[in-house]
This record gives structure tokens, C-alpha cells and sequence, in this order.
């Protein structure tokens, strides 16, 4: 499963690492207690919280379900296994049913050719039967052509008070041509093209398997003009592959990695206010996603997932499932998961540095031969 919890916006910090701090180790994330997360990467940054998702060891909950051919009973499907139910899930993600016909009921939205509906039934715990599997089952979200409509699937953080963060997923995509599969981040307030504030890790099935699509939103104009400082097609690893997908949101640029090598930077309509974090697989005909071949299917498979973030609840945050506020905003115990040798591990980088926010609020610790790292946010 995940730990979770919900912490205060960030603030420019200056930490000072005491030398006679323990050294260094790896420890499971519910193990450590870190109080804040580092990252790695040409943009440095630190994170309030993080949570982690591992689909590797969930065998009890394993199965493919059926495809459901009609429509209605596709958008109204239950989720397919227990799993799903769990309440560490259902208080952080929804499962979406919505469907891309316009509000007045003719014709699709965007240049869409047919109709696309998303379904609970096509999010599920699969067995991992790859030769020499090193985990014992992974999450899959499937996207498949009928012949009435595209059966296609999202979740969704929610609520949305997330402000930076950094989202990580190792994760493969499979099948078919005609889809399109990914992360992202996302918030309209106000339906209008110009007030979309969204960043895209987007994966063209009928594309190469080694370019994959970074955006921040909108790349195009009401009028069908283009926006090409908003957009890169990045050349990266086989994504057909198992590989570690990477989207860095901070104040001044969003960021890309896969594998840990940034493939993509962008300045240009960094979203500036709190979204929501998404992960879909859907295909609707039209001109980005194009056709997929009728009774054909393609899926994101994944591993696990990992979000270091902070968010918009103010000197509020979670333990033991309750909301409670923190006693001051000091950082004692700083962790890296980058630096971690396992997924689902960090390592301890100090337990014992000063922390000192902007505003000149500051925590003395008794400290010596320190290093000193800027973090700004």
C-alpha cells in the first residue's frame, strides 16, 4: 500500500546538515518518520510528504477482468477487485466514468471520432507472467476498441490540494496503435482553453517507442493554432520497456526523467496553482490519439507509483489517519528517495539539521563541520 500525509505548502528553506548526524542508511518509507524529501536533478527541490503505491505483491487481488460491451454498464462498473475498496485508496484516488460526448448531447468533444468512456472494470491487479519476473504482479489500465465505442480508464487524485510535486511511476506501455497513455497534472477552474494549467506525460502507441510527448497545456489555440514552446517530443528510452517515468512540477519549470536522465525542461505555463495528479490510458479517434484497429487493445502497466508533494492545507497533515496540526514547521529528519538504493525506501541524509524558512523563522540544533544546501521553492 502507501503512507500518506498532508503538510504545508512549501517555503524557501536553508538546511544545514550536522556532520554528527548518523550516517546515512536506507530505511521502508513508513519506517523512517522523514519530515521532509529532497530530490535530485538540475533543479534541486524539497517536498513536505510523499506517498508510495506498490503493486508488485498483491496476488490476492489478482485477475483480468472481462470487457464490458455495453456502454452504460461500462461507465456504471465496479471496481474489480477489493483492492479498490480500501479506504487508503478510496481517500486519496477516484476511478473516472465520464464519457467524451459533448454537454448538449451531439457529437464528441475536441475532433474526436467516435465515443470513449471510461470504466472502473479496466483499472485491475494483473500476475505478472514476464520470464524472469521480479515482482509478483503490477497494476494495468487498458484501453480497447469496440464496436460502439472505445472502453478506456482514469483515476484521479482527490480532493486536488496538491501544490509542486514531484510523481514518479516505473511502468511499461503495450498493445495496440491508437492510444494514449500517461501522467499528468491538471486544473480548470473555468472550462476556458486559457485558464487550463496542466503538465503531460503522454505516450503515443502509433508512435515511435522512443519519442514520448511533454507538455505544459494548452499547446494549441481556440482558433486551431498551434503553441510550440509548450510542447517538446522528447527522444527517450523504449517506453515499451519497464522504465521509470519521471514529472518534476516546481514554482519556476516543470521536468522530465526517465531512468533518471532528464529528457525534457519546460519554463513556458508552469501551472502555478493547486491541481489535481491524474494516470490514464484512453484513445477517442481524433487526431492526436488517432484510430485504434477495432477489437484491438493497448495498456499501462505499472509497478508502483511514488508522489513527493506538499500541500495547500496549512501546518495540517496526517498520522494515524487523523488530521492534526504540527507543533512548528521544523524539519528534523531529511530523506532522499533518489539516493535510496530500493523503491519504497529513502535514505536518512540528516537527522538532526537546523532549519531555517524565509521570513528569518529559524530552529538552533547544535551543530558542527556542517554543509549547507539552498532550496528554493
Amino acid at each position: 500500500m502507501f503512507s500518506s500525509s498532508v503538510l504545508s505548502s512549501c517555503l524557501p528553506l536553508l538546511v544545514i546538515f550536522s556532520a554528527q548526524a548518523s550516517a546515512s542508511h536506507d530505511k521502508s518509507v513508513d519506517d523512517a518518520n522523514c519530515d521532509c524529501y529532497f530530490i535530485n536533478g538540475s533543479v534541486p527541490e524539497y517536498y513536505t510528504d510523499q506517498m508510495f503505491l506498490d503493486f508488485r505483491s498483491l496476488s490476492q487481488y489478482a485477475g483480468v477482468p472481462d470487457i464490458i460491451t455495453s456502454r452504460s454498464k461500462a461507465s456504471n462498473a465496479d471496481v474489480s477487485s477489493d483492492y479498490f475498496k480500501q479506504k487508503n485508496w478510496t481517500d486519496i484516488w477516484s476511478i473516472q466514468d465520464w464519457d467524451n460526448r459533448n454537454d448538449n448531447g451531439k457529437g464528441f468533444s475536441g475532433d474526436a471520432t467516435y465515443l470513449m468512456v471510461n470504466s472502473a472494470s479496466n483499472l485491475y491487479i494483473q500476475k505478472n507472467e514476464d520470464d524472469n519476473a521480479d515482482s509478483d504482479t503490477y497494476l494495468t489500465m487498458r484501453t480497447k476498441r469496440l464496436a460502439k465505442f472505445q472502453t478506456a480508464v482514469e483515476f484521479q487524485s482527490t480532493p486536488g490540494h496538491f501544490r509542486y510535486v514531484s510523481m514518479r511511476m516505473l511502468a511499461r506501455t503495450t498493445g495496440a496503435p491508437g492510444a494514449v497513455t500517461g501522467m499528468f497534472t491538471y486544473r480548470d477552474d473555468t472550462g476556458e482553453l486559457k485558464d487550463i494549467q496542466e503538465s503531460d506525460i503522454e505516450i503515443l502507441t502509433r508512435g515511435p517507442k522512443d519519442k514520448i510527448q511533454y507538455t505544459n497545456q494548452p499547446s494549441y489555440t481556440d482558433d486551431g493554432g498551434t503553441i510550440p514552446k509548450a510542447t517538446r517530443n522528447a527522444t527517450t528510452p523504449d517506453w515499451s520497456n519497464w522504465v521509470v517515468h519521471r514529472l518534476d512540477w516546481t514554482p519556476k519549470v516543470v521536468q522530465w526523467y526517465v531512468d533518471g536522465i532528464e529528457t525534457s525542461s519546460i519554463k513556458f505555463q508552469t501551472p502555478r496553482d493547486p491541481l489535481d495528479m491524474h494516470f490514464s490510458a484512453w484513445s477517442d479517434g481524433g487526431s492526436w490519439s488517432g484510430k485504434m484497429p477495432m477489437n484491438q487493445e493497448a495498456r499501462q502497466e505499472v509497478k508502483w507509483i511514488q508522489i513527493l508533494y506538499n500541500a495547500t492545507d496549512v501546518n495540517v497533515y496526517r498520522r494515524g489517519g487523523k488530521m492534526q496540526k504540527r507543533d512548528d514547521k521544523q524539519c528534523k529528519r531529511v530523506c532522499s528517495v533518489d539516493d535510496a538504493k530500493k523503491a519504497g525506501y529513502v535514505k536518512v541524509l540528516s537527522a538532526a539539521p537546523r532549519v531555517m524558512l524565509a521570513g528569518g523563522f529559524t530552529w538552533a540544533m547544535a551543530l558542527t563541520l556542517a554543509a549547507v544546501v539552498w532550496v528554493q521553492l
